[in-house]
Parts: C-alpha cells; structure tokens; sequence
C-alpha cells in the first residue's frame, strides 16, 4: 500500500482527511471516487493486514500464551500496535481522582484506526434512535431521521457486506432483501441462550457484523454503489474481487489478510488510493485546522513524528475524521489555542460511551460436550436486541433508554488463561483434573449490557491548562458522570443475565452487587466514544449541521463519532459510516456549485 512521506505531499488538494479509520476510510472512498484530489493524514504507523496478520498461530505460539499485556491491551495477536489505552509520549488527564469519574480514552494509532481492532457489529439505529428527546424528552433529537440515513446504510452494507438476517423487530430496521450475507449457524451457547430466553421474552437471534461469508458479488454492487461512473465501478470490482469470504481461521481482531472482514486498510482504501486521487502520509500528528482571515480553512498543521518538525497540508476543504475525543483536540487547539467551531461553546461537550456490564454463569448443560470446533465468524453469531420499548413507553421502568445483548460461551481455543473457572479444578491433578478440564470446558456462558447513555453535561473533555503532550500540545482533560438512567439499566441488565442463566439451570459466578458503580464499565472502556461535537438545527445549540459540516466553518467537516446527537445502544461503526459518506455527497455537490 502505498505511503509518501511528508516532503512528497503535493502544493495543495482538494480534501485533506484527518483519520483513516470508519469515517475517515470512507470519505477517502467516496470522495476519491468521484475525482477529488485528497491527502489522508494518519498519527499512527502504516499497517497492511495482508502482511501482518498472523491468521494461523495458535496461543501457544506467542508470549504468554497470547495472553494482555501493557502493550497488547487484547492480546499479544491484536491487531493493535502502537496504540492502547496509554500512547508513549501522548497522555491526557482526569480531572476528578474518582474512578468512577474518570474516562478511559483508547487510541489505535495505527492506519486504519479502530476498524482494525473492532467487534465488527454492524448495527442500524433506527427510527425511535434519531428521535429520542421526541418520545421521552431527554437528550437530544438529531436533525436527521432514519429515513434519509436509510439509503446510506444500505450502500455501506453492500460495500463492506454485512451478515445477519432481518428480524422486523421494533426499532430494529431490516435490509433490503438481498443485500446482508448469509449469517454463521449458531454455536452451542448461543442456540441454548435462545432456547430458554424466549421464556423470559429475550430475542435472541442472528447479529449483524461485517464479516463475508460468501464472497461479494463484484458484477452488480459497484453498478449499485456507483451509478453512471463505469471507472469508480471497475475499481470498486477489482477490490470487492480481491476480498475472500471467512474460512473461520482466527478472531477477526487479529486483522484478516484475506479481507474476509472489514477494515479501511482493506475495504475502503484500496480502492481509494488506486484512484490515483489518494495520498496518505502516516505518523502524521494532527496539531490544529489552519484558518485565514476570513474564517475559512486553508489546511491542518501536523506533526511529522518520524522527524519531530510542523509541517502543513493545504486544501480547499478539512476534513476531521480522529475519533471524537482526537478530533475534540484538534479543534481546541486550533487557532492559536482560541478554537475553531465553537461560537455555541460545545465542542468537547456531552461526550458518551456505551454502557456497559457483565455477568458470567456455568451451565450443567454445556458440560462434557463432545470435543468440536466453535471458532465460527471471529465474533458473536447471535445477539438480542432491546425489546422492552413499549415497558419503557407505558413508564413502567426506571430508566429511559435501552440494552442490547451480546454473548460470548463456546469451545474456542483457550489462550494462557484456565479455560476452566479455577473454583472448579481446585486441589485436582492427574487423571482427577483432565477429567474435570473436560467436564466444564466449553460450559460458561457470558453475556454483556450494550446499553443507550443519555448525554449530560457532567461528560465532557476540555484542554489541559498545564500538561502538553511530547511535541508540546496540550492534552486533553476529561469530566465523567453516569446518570441514575445508566445505572438503573445495568442494574436491570445484571437482574435479567442471573435469571437466564438460571432459567438455563445454571449458576451465576460472581456475586451479583446491588451497587451500579461496582459493576458499570467505566467511561470509555466499551471504546464506543461519541459527541464533543454534536450536530443539531441551529448553530447556538450544536457544532455541526445535518451535513457533519460545522456551522463557524462552511468547508470544515467532521466525520468521526463526534457528531452524534446521542449514543444508541447499537454499535456507531455503520451510523458513521452512513453519515460519512451522506457528507461526502453533499461535499461534493458543494464543490461543484463552488460554495465551498
């Protein structure tokens, strides 16, 4: 894949994107396709999955046994490099000494960003999820509805090919027929999980994720994606043709060197830079959007971290695609240190996560199950979405917004952990152990809160006054708080988990506490990290508009997580995606009638 160094980048671009991850990736494409001249700048390393995957290896076959480190926050065969929830030389800071008030910020630093490392759940927000102020008046509503984002959806789903089935469930939007691929069979756990949820009225059922399981159809798509333009057609096809489907080979964090799931390093960059209309420089350090006299901006100025020296890329149009929390930086630091984008003062306002819990059980019946494999797709086959919205619309609960599931419980290759709870094996040896290691292998089941944080303005993150990172820009400081909604709904989630393991016959194996604080992830470490620069109908109460294009700043767009008016409990990979490529359209259409 080809790289140039910072001396290589041309006098001027048309668009110059600050990301390559989801939002990033998907401009590039985009805008790339449709002839415009862009430079990508990445703060991490190059990294090319084809090369680096390591597909085959077994846990045994790396230190530890596979097993986190500092450094290898999941594992010594993830993806992930350089980056993690500490990045050498770049910290932020918390402005309370109250864990439960602290946010955890995770950065990949690496091209391709978090779609290397991610679960690859590939979920719609639906109609109730544009409009939540609407229906329970808290929060914000988004100043677009499902309807306009609907056709987005579907072309991300076509090009990067999502699996799953539709399932007509409320506020859970289907596909067009045709287009999700065929969803992987459920493994043991997860066909027991739906089996004895239905008698609490849980949906299990199959999860959408953007893994290929039979190879995309490269001769009608890109006709689909790319009406009237038989050049970005032939190039999108030459990709989707250079992609395998899943051969259930390892967990998708690895990365894939077949292309078998998605990442931008594999879907949406190829493409992009075989336009010839792409340059990406990487250990590129974003520092600040230039601006001119007039309020326009004119590039961004960055760090060449191979060379410790400022340079600056000039362009018609910026683009921040970092991660709402990187992107929150950029902004803050940028004219001088006075902002940009920021008339109505939000900007690092109402961050929010995802919510977050888990709870764990043993299942007699999983036990002894004759030795097979159950690596499957690299992640969940199954899911249960919320079902509970008409409780919720009645009042008959003590939290706003919904959860859904996501399970884990199968026979997949242990690492250096004890596959088998310690408690179970304790004082065995010999025959004694293998004959206990047998029993309960493969008999645990998970299931984990994935739940809607509504934004407050306790959660934000605002810049340093004393600490500045290696190069000498000031980091970011980050406020955290959890409302009683989050902390009724995991709660709630942590009550339901013991009664399905226990309706399954089985044995919940952590004391359930009766205080959320204990048992909510903390801020940040579902890495769901949205906001700090929503977008709304009027400038005084929003950063951007329904375009991701920010009301100060007519040809600064923002293309990240950041703009998101709320956080749903589905996963925001597709919706940025989706938004990302709506603003592309629109970016384009601007340019061509020269209001940019």
């Amino acid at each position: 894949m080809p790289i140039i160094t910072s001396s290589k980048s041309q006098p001027s671009y048309d668009v110059v994107i600050v990301g390559s991850g989801a939002g990033g990736g998907q401009m590039a494409y985009t805008l790339s396709l449709a002839g415009l001249k862009c430079v990508m700048l990445e703060a991490g390393r190059n990294y090319q999955p084809a090369l680096e995957t390591p597909m085959f290896q077994r846990p045994d076959q790396a230190p530890l046994r596979g097993l986190p480190t500092p450094e290898k926050n999941f594992g010594f065969f993830d993806s992930t490099v350089d980056g993690g929830w500490e990045v050498p030389g770049e910290p932020y800071t918390q402005a309370s000494e109250k864990k439960e008030e602290q946010f955890h910020w995770w950065r990949p630093r690496m091209l391709g960003g978090r779609t290397n490392h991610w679960g690859r759940i590939s979920l719609r927000n639906g109609p109730y999820d544009f409009k939540p102020r609407s229906r329970d008046g808290l929060g914000f509503d988004w100043p677009v509805s499902y309807g306009e984002l609907d056709p987005y959806y579907t072309k991300v789903e076509m090009l990067i090919g999502v699996y799953g089935t539709n399932s007509g469930r409320e506020n859970t939007p289907d596909s067009p027929a045709g287009v999700l691929l065929p969803p992987p069979k459920g493994r043991a756990a997860e066909l027991l999980s739906q089996k004895y949820g239905k008698s609490l009225g849980i949906p299990f059922l199959s999860i959408h994720r953007a893994v290929l399981t039979r190879p995309l159809d490269a001769e009608t798509i890109p006709a689909k994606l790319h009406p009237n333009n038989p050049w970005a057609q032939r190039l999108v096809a030459d990709s989707m043709r250079a992609r395998a489907a899943c051969f259930w080979a390892t967990d998708c964090g690895r990365g894939c060197s077949t292309g078998a799931n998605y990442q931008s390093t594999t879907v949406h960059l190829p493409p992009a830079l075989a336009t010839g209309n792409l340059d990406v420089i990487a250990n590129a350090h974003a520092r600040e959007v230039l601006v001119n006299s007039e309020g326009k901006a004119t590039g961004v100025l960055y760090i060449d971290k191979t060379t410790g020296q400022e340079c600056r890329v000039s362009a018609r149009v910026v683009v921040l695609a970092a991660s709402s929390g990187e992107t929150v930086r950029i902004l803050l630091n940028s004219n001088g240190g006075r902002g940009v984008a920021n008339s109505s003062g939000l900007v690092g306002k109402y961050i929010m996560d995802t919510v977050g819990t888990n709870v764990a059980g043993q299942i007699p019946q999983l036990e002894n199950c004759p030795p097979h494999n159950e690596d499957g797709a690299g992640g969940s086959h199954f899911y249960a979405p919320w079902w509970l919205y008409q409780e919720q619309a009645s009042g008959k609960m003590n939290f706003a917004r919904g959860y859904h599931i996501e399970m884990g419980g199968s026979r997949r290759m242990p690492n250096g952990a004890n596959p088998v709870s310690d408690d179970l094996t304790q004082g065995l040896y010999g025959t004694s152990l293998k004959e206990a290691a047998r029993r309960y292998y493969g008999s645990m089941v998970s299931y984990s809160c994935r739940g809607e944080m509504i934004p407050n303005e306790g959660s934000f993150c605002e810049l340093d006054p004393a600490v500045k990172d290696k190069w000498g820009i000031p980091v970011l400081r980050w406020h955290w708080k959890w409302s009683e909604h989050e902390l009724n709904q995991v709660a709630h989630a942590r009550k339901t988990f013991g009664e399905l393991i226990e309706t399954m016959g089985g044995k919940v194996r952590k004391h359930i506490s009766d205080k959320p604080l204990e048992f909510i992830e903390p801020g940040g470490k579902v890495i769901h990290e949205v906001g700090g620069a929503i977008m709304g109908g009027r400038p005084k109460d929003s950063v951007c508009n329904r375009w991701n294009q920010t009301w100060d700043v007519k040809n600064l767009f923002i293309s990240d997580g950041a703009p998101f008016a709320s956080n749903s409990d589905k996963n925001p990979t597709l919706t940025i995606m989706a938004l990302a490529w709506r603003a592309a359209d629109h970016l384009i259409e601007e340019a061509r009638q020269g209001n940019l």
